[in-house]
Order: structure tokens, then C-alpha cells, then sequence
């Protein structure tokens, strides 16, 4: 054998190896990528799924029920190329498109859940943004129109202030109820506060104004817990009253 046709032949056999290994590493990029996008479809649906499922009662509608189920189903008929042994998946295709063909009369399940305190509120705060991270990153990859993504994120930031008045509301009353007027003050008027800060301050006149008024009551509760009591002698009633002297004296000291 010639030194050329063995010079040719370890070239071939290195260029065969080469090959080899190029070939094995696209076949292992692209397993790693069909890995990649199933796992982030995979946390995309979980998240539909779970605000759908979790997001309160009182904001959640049966328009807005219908988005997240049109999102869900375009999620798991993405992923289903990529794992078509899922009989689960499969499933769940199959009832969100049942869902889907039911419009306005979809069933809203999700229970009503008051927001009485802080942890709630950043709760249901947490779960807004959520749903404006998917709405927003929807409108990116083309999945929702720019103008229903618009429409849609403008109605998440109307349920965060509707969260807001529900939470200062709910804060101030039960301070009241507590007989604590100073709290429920500070709560009303943080109500207020939000309330003329918002782009539209219009749109939520009335709550302004029942917050307001509230607001007037609390304020007086205080002002009327502050003055002191007549009913009752007092140390420096019973020092003056050993002095002697004028009568209008003394409430005139007392109350100036």
C-alpha cells in the first residue's frame, strides 16, 4: 500500500471522525433545546394553570377566564410535539378546547377571597404581576394581539387598584371595629391617597368619596378620644381644688 493511499485513508478515517462527533453534538444541542423550550412551555402553562385556578373570586371574570385557557391550550398544543407519549397532556388539550367553545357561559369556580390584611394583599399582588409577565411576554412572542394585550393590561392594573381599595377598606373597618380610630384613620387615608394618585381619579369617584367620609369619621372618633374627661377628677383637678381660688380660673387653666 502507498504512503498516498494511506495518507488518504487517515485523512478520511480523521474527516469520518470529525464528522462523527459534529453530528453527535447538533443531535445533543438540539435534544437540549427541545429540553429547553418544553421546560419553559412547561412553567408558562403551570403558571396560566395555577392563576385560572387560584386568582380570587372577585377578580376574576368569565372573559378573563377564557384568556388564560386560550393560553394554556396554545402552551400544551406546543408542548405535545415534544412529549406525544403525554396521554395526560393529551387530555388536558382536549378539555381546554371544550372550555374554550363555551365563551362567556364558562364556569367560574374561584372562590371569593376578602383581602383583610397585608400578607393578602401582596398575595394577590404577586399573582397580578405574575399575570402581567405573562400577558406581556404573550404580546412578544405574537401569541395575543398587541391591541387585546393592551386592552388586557390595562385590566390588570384596574383589579391592583381594585386589591388597594378592598385592603384600605377592609383595614379601616376593622379598626373601627376595634375601637381603634387612630389605625383606621391612617387606613383610610392611605385609601385616599391612592385613590388621587391613580391616571383616572374619575373612574373611581365614589369609592374617593366614601373613603373620604370615612376617612371624616375616623378623624372625629380621634379628635373626640383626645379631649380630656370632665367626668372624672384628675390629679391636677384634686392640686387645684386644695389651692382653692376662682372657679374660672381653673378651667380656664385647664383647657387653655
Amino acid at each position: 500500500m502507498s504512503p498516498l493511499v494511506i495518507t488518504v485513508l487517515i485523512v478520511s478515517g480523521i474527516f469520518i471522525l470529525i464528522a462523527i462527533a459534529y453530528i453527535n453534538h447538533m443531535v445533543e444541542s438540539n435534544k437540549l433545546e427541545k429540553s429547553r423550550i418544553k421546560a419553559d412551555l412547561g412553567d408558562r402553562l403551570r403558571r396560566c394553570e395555577t392563576l385560572s385556578e387560584t386568582l380570587p373570586g372577585q377578580l376574576m371574570t368569565p372573559p378573563l377566564k377564557q384568556l388564560l385557557s386560550r393560553m394554556q391550550l396554545h402552551f400544551a398544543e406546543r408542548i405535545l410535539p415534544l412529549d406525544k407519549s403525554n396521554k395526560a397532556l393529551r387530555t388536558r388539550v382536549e378539555e381546554l378546547r371544550l372550555l374554550l367553545t363555551q365563551g362567556d357561559a364558562i364556569t367560574v369556580e374561584n372562590t371569593q377571597q376578602p383581602i383583610l390584611n397585608e400578607a393578602k394583599a401582596k398575595e394577590v399582588r404577586f399573582q397580578l404581576e405574575s399575570l402581567h409577565s405573562q400577558l406581556t411576554r404573550c404580546a412578544k412572542d405574537g401569541i395575543l394581539a398587541t391591541n387585546e394585550a393592551k386592552r388586557w393590561l390595562k385590566e390588570v392594573h384596574t383589579m391592583l387598584t381594585q386589591v388597594h381599595i378592598e385592603f384600605f377598606g377592609n383595614l379601616g373597618t376593622q379598626a373601627l371595629q376595634q375601637n381603634q380610630p387612630g389605625q383606621a384613620r391612617l387606613a383610610f387615608e392611605r385609601g385616599v391617597q391612592y385613590l388621587r394618585k391613580q391616571p383616572d381619579p374619575g373612574q373611581y369617584k365614589n369609592t374617593l368619596k366614601k373613603f373620604e367620609t370615612q376617612l371624616a369619621h375616623a378623624n372625629a372618633l380621634v379628635l373626640e378620644n383626645s379631649k380630656p374627661s370632665t367626668d372624672a377628677p384628675s390629679e391636677l383637678d384634686a392640686g387645684l381644688e386644695s389651692l382653692g381660688g376662682d372657679g374660672e380660673w381653673k378651667k380656664k387653666n385647664i383647657y387653655d
